[in-house]
């Protein structure tokens, strides 16, 4: 229980920093975003899985080139009772190099790396597809750590408030203008405040450790609620920008071109394979000579294995292209289902205004009165719950708006570190690709190869 009241504490210390902003820098919603991207180990994650779809390309690449292979192999007999050789022994070494070169596939080796540089694009599409989700996350974390902030002052000042009718309440029962059941009733309304501020507090301590999931560290001095991003003008508008930029239909298009990348490599297996070969064997006699070898290898049957690969290709495709096109209905969805929530935030953000100065106007009335006789404790108790219970809506309401509009921008693919503008060096995917793509040796390019990597670690 006291671990839990310091946790509580805890929170109650970050409200009471927010509310006093004057002695730190304000944290924006930018700072938050900026950090998620720098922090996230999700990223971090996925970032590798690029790389290694990176070194696909590479061996693909090695295999248009020669294999030179080293062999040394020695050889020793002992004589025996039934060799016509009897007691004596003989000893054999020899050294070979060998160079092999696939001078003809069938095309196999060209589209295998056609579809590990459209496998690479996937993976990058992917990507940026969790560069998203670990932004929205953010957004999320960041106004509900901004809205349980208000909640605990709302439930300070509530607390306070009803502190303050309950003396009052006591003052007029030793008057005797009210009964003992006023009184009774104001407690009973302060100890149910008093739990909601331990709830309130709870709920920021919750908030809090998801922040720092999010972002990777505890929140500080929140600023506040940010500006909008920009819209577009229309849900079809959204629509048409997310069927061109969502990553999701990118990665979907690029898996169905390495769909029929790999239906020419199902066919170009059914073709011949030409190979030549060279070599050098040194003996230990001193005996030296050299080989050079050309030969042509066709498949001819293969129990049906070679066309069910063909089939299995297409049907590949098949599946491929129902998979676009159903990334794209659920992307339209998306984007419908995102607008609607918006549409709903800001209605509902309107209302509660409206509320908030209708509860306003009937608290005041309903303490005035209750001064004159006319109302009751418990009907000024109600009208300051009512008060409460409408400002703590418009809190809601206000970080369900923003979370709608970036889960907008989220549904549009526009949710990139890029697109926002946060003013820090972005991950380069091309960097690495451009370093290993052409499948370098470590001997020779180790050096370029290892800058490269150090500036990936730094970012």
């Amino acid at each position: 229980m006291s671990s839990f009241l310091k946790v509580l504490g805890g929170a109650a210390l970050s409200a009471a920093l927010v509310m006093g902003a004057a002695v730190a820098r304000a944290e924006t919603l930018t700072d938050a975003l900026i950090d998620a991207y720098k922090n996230s180990h999700l990223l971090d994650q996925n970032r590798a899985v690029l790389r290694a779809a990176d070194e696909d390309v590479a061996r693909a690449v090695s295999a248009l080139r020669p294999i030179i292979d080293f062999a040394i192999s020695g050889r020793y007999q002992d004589g025996n009772t039934r060799s016509p050789s009897q007691g004596q022994y003989s000893s054999s070494a020899q050294a070979e190099l060998t160079a092999r070169l696939t001078l003809y596939d069938g095309g196999n080796n060209r589209l295998a790396i056609d579809a590990a540089r459209e496998s690479v694009l996937a993976t990058r599409a992917a990507l940026v597809g969790v560069e998203q989700d670990v932004l929205l996350s953010a957004v999320r974390a960041y106004m509900d750590v901004f809205s349980a902030v208000q909640n605990v002052s709302l439930a300070e000042n509530n607390v306070r408030l009803i502190t303050q009718q309950l003396r009052a309440a006591e003052d007029r029962f030793e008057v005797g203008e009210v009964t003992r059941t006023d009184v009774s009733l104001a407690q009973s309304r302060l100890a149910a405040s008093r739990s909601n501020l331990v709830a309130a507090q709870g709920s920021l301590a919750v908030a809090r450790e998801a922040y720092k999931r999010a972002i990777g560290r505890y929140p500080g001095v929140l600023s506040g609620i940010p500006r909008f991003p920009a819209l577009p003008q229309s849900t079809d508008a959204a629509r048409a920008i997310a069927v061109k930029t969502h990553p999701d239909i990118t990665r979907a298009q690029h898996n169905v071109t390495v769909a029929e990348l790999n239906l020419g490599r199902a066919k170009a297996a059914m073709r011949p394979s030409i190979t030549a070969s060279a070599g050098v064997v040194a003996e230990d006699d001193g005996g030296e000579y050299g080989t050079v070898g050309l030969s042509l290898n066709q498949t001819i049957y293969q129990g049906g294995g070679l066309y069910a690969a063909e089939r299995q290709a297409r049907t590949g495709i098949e599946q491929a292209r129902a998979g676009l096109l159903q990334t794209v209905r659920l992307v339209e969805e998306e984007v419908g289902n995102a607008w609607s929530s918006l549409a709903v935030a800001r209605a509902q953000l309107a209302a509660t205004g409206e509320q908030i100065t209708a509860a306003e106007l009937a608290f005041e009335g309903t303490r005035e009165e209750a001064r004159l006789g006319a109302r009751t404790t418990l009907d000024v108790l109600d009208a300051e719950q009512e008060l409460l219970d409408a400002r703590t809506a418009r809190v809601q309401a206000e970080a369900t708006q923003y979370v709608a509009i970036y889960r907008v921008l989220s549904s549009m693919g526009l949710l990139t570190a890029e697109h926002l503008g946060l003013g820090i060096p972005t991950y380069d995917p091309r960097a690495y690709y451009n370093a290993v793509s052409n499948a370098p040796a470590k001997s020779i390019q180790g050096k370029q190869l290892d800058k490269v990597l150090e500036r990936i670690g730094r970012n």
